[in-house]
C-alpha cells in the first residue's frame, strides 16, 4: 500500500508557527515519524508540502498514475475555501481522510466549515499531530477490510 500525505499552505511553518496551537514539532520531523509508523505497517508513505493550490490539485490529480493507494491531507487554510481540491479528492475516489491539529469547530467561526472534508472518508481534528497517526492506521485498516 502506498500512501500520499499532502499538507497545505504555512505548514511548512510547524514548530514555529503559534505553537500554543500547532504544537513545537516540525513538519520534517513529523513526516519521519510518520514514514517510520508507515514501514512499520508495512506501507510506504509519500509526503509533500505545498503553499499552492494548484500544485495540491496536481499532486492529487497524478495519484493514481503514481500508485496511491491512499491520501492523508491536511489542507490547512484551503479547507475553508477550496471548491478545486474538494473536486480533486472526489475525481480520483481515492479513501481519503483530512486532518487539523487543532479542533477547527472550536476556532474561529471561520474555520468551522470545511469544504474539502465532504470529499474525504474521514476527518480528524483536534488531536495535534497525532492524528496523522491515526489517519495512517485507519487507511492501513480500510485497505485491509477492502482486500479481504
Amino acid at each position: 500500500m502506498k500512501i500520499l500525505l499532502i499538507n497545505g499552505p504555512n505548514m511548512q511553518l510547524l514548530g514555529k508557527r503559534e505553537p500554543e496551537i500547532y504544537g513545537k514539532l516540525t513538519l520534517e520531523k513529523l513526516e519521519a515519524d510518520l514514514k517510520e509508523t508507515a514501514a512499520a505497517l508495512g506501507v510506504e508513505l509519500v509526503c509533500c508540502q505545498s503553499n499552492h493550490e494548484g500544485n495540491i490539485v496536481d499532486k492529487i490529480g497524478a495519484a493514481p498514475q503514481e500508485g496511491i493507494d491512499a491520501i492523508i491531507i491536511n489542507p490547512a487554510a484551503y479547507t475553508h475555501t477550496s471548491i478545486a481540491i474538494h473536486d480533486a479528492l472526489k475525481g480520483v475516489s481515492l479513501p481519503a481522510v483530512e486532518v487539523h491539529i487543532s479542533n477547527i469547530g472550536a476556532r474561529e467561526g471561520f474555520r468551522h466549515a470545511s469544504l474539502t472534508a465532504p470529499a474525504c472518508t474521514g476527518i480528524i481534528a483536534g488531536l495535534g499531530v497525532d492524528g496523522y497517526e491515526w489517519a495512517l492506521r485507519s487507511l492501513v485498516k480500510l485497505n485491509e477490510k477492502a482486500t479481504k
